[in-house]
């Protein structure tokens, strides 16, 4: 029987749910693909602190070149998360001939052709199933499943935290603290959701399905990123009466030569597939050429969802390490040429927008004025009577419209002396 010697640097609550499912279906691998994945160091730097029954032939050190420098190691699991020392972590392991296995979306979104050039002059692989979607076969099924497809959409819920605030902000009418907190204390949200609340985890994501759909590697820092936490319940409230959800979307759409790519709150029709995806759960929907349309949902967090994405990379590289494995799919390091970055500016779609005005004569002229002065109609208009006098919400949805004439109509009209406070504008997607 050949055995798998696995070195797994990061002991936190992926990494012990990593060595629950293989300590616990041990027998049943072997007995299936003829392998023994043995879990032979674990390196964390606060190890004497952590559970580790049934762990005596493991040896359990704080030194990580304990497993970098075992020459018995076959693969490395780096669990850390973060950029540095998990990027070193890599780059010695397919050094020393080792595979990786990472679930590390921010170091491969910044950082991944590098790595891949590295593991490919190295004949290694670096595989990462969980760093989008947790175990969710989205890696797979991008690179192996349809990789004859041409693909000019990606539409993706790959938040958890986001989905949970907002669903549970429809569902139980919750304020958004309400639902953020609720999300903490569920152990769905960090302590500092900053990385969820803002969109910039999902835009990690989005980097990695982008590299692998497109042939492009793009930087959070070159697309509109946009986070949630300017959603209030009037908003949801409102896009219930229009039959449309909010969903913060990660989005990569082919148009010509130019990618448009952007994380925001999306208003998406309730009928689609993707507003029905609640709480923690994670989807992607891809628009493809000649296979049309899939969607894969499935849930997104949780110790052993992400752990059990690990293992799938696990036993993929296990049963064909000695194989020549075609890295330039998996881990791709040459760019499509001709490609580029559609700049928000340019994006145009239709809007929500919603205005908190003085409720006298006149508000919805002066309004509609400045939105037609930049060249955007107005198809609908939705106002709360309230008591004359008082601050009232106005929403209207837009034909389409180009983003930054609305952009530059919104600072004018957050000037005006009949409006309250800076309108609220969620772009809508027609799926």
């Amino acid at each position: 029987m050949d055995c798998i010697n696995i070195g797994l640097i990061g002991y936190g609550v992926i990494g012990q749910g990593v060595v629950k499912i293989l300590k616990n279906r041990r027998k049943y691998f072997k007995d299936k693909y003829k392998k023994d994945f043995f879990i032979k160091t674990i390196a964390d730097r606060s190890i004497a602190k952590k559970p580790s029954p049934g762990l005596d032939n493991t040896l359990l050190t704080s030194d990580i070149h304990a497993v970098l420098n075992d020459a018995d190691i076959h693969v490395v699991v780096e669990l850390i998360g973060g950029m540095q020392p998990a990027k070193d972590i890599m780059l010695l392991a397919v050094r020393s001939g080792k595979h990786v296995v990472t679930a590390n979306k921010e170091l491969l979104a910044t950082c991944g052709q590098e790595l891949f050039r590295e593991a490919n002059a190295n004949n290694r692989m670096i595989h990462f199933e969980s760093a989008v979607g947790a175990g969710i076969p989205i890696i797979r099924t991008i690179t192996e499943g349809v990789a004859g497809n041409k693909f000019n959409g990606i539409y993706g819920i790959i938040n958890g935290t986001c989905n949970f605030i907002l669903t549970e902000m429809a569902r139980r009418k919750l304020t958004f603290q309400e639902a953020l907190k609720e999300a903490q204390e569920k152990g769905y949200a960090e302590s500092n959701p900053t990385l969820d609340i803002s969109g910039m985890d999902a835009a990690h994501k989005l980097v990695i399905l982008v590299f692998l759909t497109q042939g492009k590697f793009v930087s959070v820092k070159d697309f509109h990123v946009e986070g949630i936490n300017h959603i209030s319940h009037e908003d949801i409230e409102f896009a219930s009466a229009l039959d449309l959800e909010i969903r913060l979307l990660a989005i990569a759409k082919k148009i010509g030569n130019e990618l448009d790519v952007r994380v925001h709150p999306t208003l998406i029709p309730k009928d689609h597939g993707l507003a029905t995806v609640n709480g923690i759960d994670n989807a992607i929907f891809l628009d493809m050429d000649p296979m049309g349309d899939v969607f894969i949902e499935g849930q997104g967090a949780g110790q052993m969802t992400a752990a059990s994405g690990v293992v799938s990379d696990l036993i993929n590289l296990g049963i064909r390490k000695d194989v020549q494995m075609p890295t330039w799919i998996y881990n791709p390091t040459e760019e499509q040429e001709n490609i580029v970055l559609r700049k928000i500016d340019k994006v145009e779609t239709r809007f929500y927008i919603r205005f908190m005005v003085i409720d006298k004569p006149g508000v919805l002229s002066i309004i509609t004025g400045v939105l037609g002065q930049h060249n955007i109609s107005i198809a609908s208009v939705n106002q709360k009577q309230e008591n004359k006098g008082s601050t009232v919400p106005v929403v209207m949805l837009t034909h389409v419209a180009n983003e930054r004439s609305l952009r530059e109509a919104l600072e004018q009209i957050t000037h005006l002396a009949v409006v309250r406070s800076r309108p609220v504008a969620i772009r809508m997607e027609k799926l």
